[in-house]
């Protein structure tokens, strides 16, 4: 450690200093209390070692003022004028420990070794301290019941090795959900590998997975490490898995069924140890029946299935959401000015982005408010939002094509009527307006489950 010695006895002060040199530590000594302190001033020290009575700025002048220098310095004071008042004074003003002379060197080498374990302690807090807060950003924020029910879930299969299929809309927060079940499971401190299906082209999507040896196609000038290499002992989360190529879907499948991969160009089989978790923004069940998406391939992804909740479906999580976001991106000093006036107006509107949109809110509060205020241009876009019709034509945009987004809006218009009517069937029928049996059909078409007979 970096020690400042104060003593005015010169031989006290080289005993001192021989004795923590010995020890390895990184001495500095005065005779004045107040070249010690600029020397304070100057230098960060672990610990300052400083007589109460010295020529200048005595040694409890120099506590009270390195304290306010640095108040997780480290000082002890040491005294050949022992009394019970200088005592609780040194201690008052934040003293570490109190050493009356004539003491031993093993008594200071003591101190000097408990300091040593609470330095290591207190940076060990440290980490954990950043530790957390790294896992806060990436963990799944709400206390809906329906973020409840999935958290729940996420928490249960977590531990298991088994295949997950998250499915949601875009901006849910798929890979975020990725990450938390990675960071529940007993492959935490293995690495958690993403990659986006949607955003690698077709031509190099199998060479990004799997990998490929030196010369294996031109331009492939060294050996590649694909993603499942990457993830061995860990997660891989494979996102937007409806747009991976039909081609490619063999060779997952066969990875999934035998655990073991071959980079292109090689016959070489290499065993593999990795949990996979899928995400889609589309029903995948969907794009089995116009068979874009393998069935056997589907079922095998499908082992536990976990659906998102849209942003709103759980409005009730926005004041949570977006005090987190604050925190996140630097505008703490914010959140006192949050009031039920903005929750309503963040609670009104229908979130087509979801999380995502909320968090780019977020973002503009913080950069169109300055002076700590909320500035209430900001939310111009969600009380001047666009009619029914614009909304539509921007939800249209997340869906591949017409047939996609019809079932989807007939699965939502169901499913309303299931929960105004206790999911009875029957009833539901009679606020839609059509035959029971025309509901039946198209519930098990859209694998509605949600209802019971009666």
């Amino acid at each position: 450690m970096k020690i400042l010695l104060a003593e005015d006895e010169k031989i006290t002060r080289k005993s001192l200093t021989d004795i923590l040199t010995a020890e390895k530590h990184e001495v500095v000594s005065f005779d004045n209390g107040n070249q010690a302190y600029e020397s304070i001033k100057k230098n960060d020290y672990d610990v300052i070692i400083t007589d109460i009575r010295l020529p200048g700025m005595n040694g409890i002048d120099i506590l009270k003022n390195a304290k306010e220098l640095n108040p997780k310095i480290i000082v002890i004071i040491i005294t050949a004028y022992a009394s019970v008042e200088t005592a609780v004074e040194a201690l008052k003003f934040g003293a570490y420990d109190y050493l009356i002379k004539p003491f031993s060197p093993v008594q200071l080498l003591s101190i000097l070794q408990h300091i040593d374990q609470l330095k290591l302690v207190l940076s060990e807090n440290e980490n954990l301290k950043k530790r957390i807060a790294l896992l806060e950003d990436k963990t799944i924020i709400g206390s809906s019941e329906k973020v409840k029910s999935f958290m729940n879930t996420i928490k249960t299969i977590a531990p298991q090795d088994h295949t997950v299929l998250i499915q949601g809309e875009s901006g849910t927060g798929k890979e975020l959900c990725a990450r938390t079940i990675h960071n529940f499971s007993t492959r935490k401190n293995k690495n958690f590998i993403a990659i986006n299906c949607a955003v690698i082209p077709e031509t190099l999507i199998e060479s990004e997975l799997f990998g490929h040896e030196k010369g294996a196609f031109t331009g492939a000038i060294k050996k590649h490490i694909g993603y499942f290499e990457k993830a061995n002992e860990g997660t891989l989360f494979i996102d937007d898995i409806d747009d991976l190529p039909y081609n490619i879907q063999v060779k997952l499948l066969r990875v999934l069924q035998e655990k073991e991969i071959s980079r292109v160009g090689s016959t070489e089989s290499i065993p593999i140890d990795v949990r996979i978790i899928c995400a889609s923004k589309v029903d995948l069940k969907q794009k089995v029946v116009e068979k874009q998406f393998r069935e056997d391939l589907y079922y095998r992804l499908n082992i536990i299935p976990i659906f998102l909740p849209p942003l709103r479906k759980r409005k009730e999580d926005i004041p949570e959401l977006l005090i987190h976001f604050l925190k996140k991106h630097g505008g703490e000093d914010k959140i006192q000015f949050l009031n039920d006036d903005i929750y309503s107006t963040l609670q009104k509107y229908n979130w087509p982005g979801n999380v995502r949109e909320l968090e780019n809110i977020t973002e503009r509060i913080i950069a169109l408010s300055p002076n700590n205020l909320i500035n209430p241009a900001v939310f111009e876009p969600l009380l001047n939002s666009p009619d029914k019709t614009e909304q539509d034509k921007t939800a249209f945009e997340h869906y591949d094509n017409f047939d996609q987004y019809i079932s989807n809006k007939e699965k939502e218009i169901i499913n309303w009527a299931l929960e105004k009517s206790s999911n009875n069937v029957t009833a539901a029928a009679k606020i839609l307006k059509i035959p029971r049996t025309t509901l039946r059909s198209k519930m098990e078409k859209l694998l509605i489950t949600n209802y019971n007979e009666s």
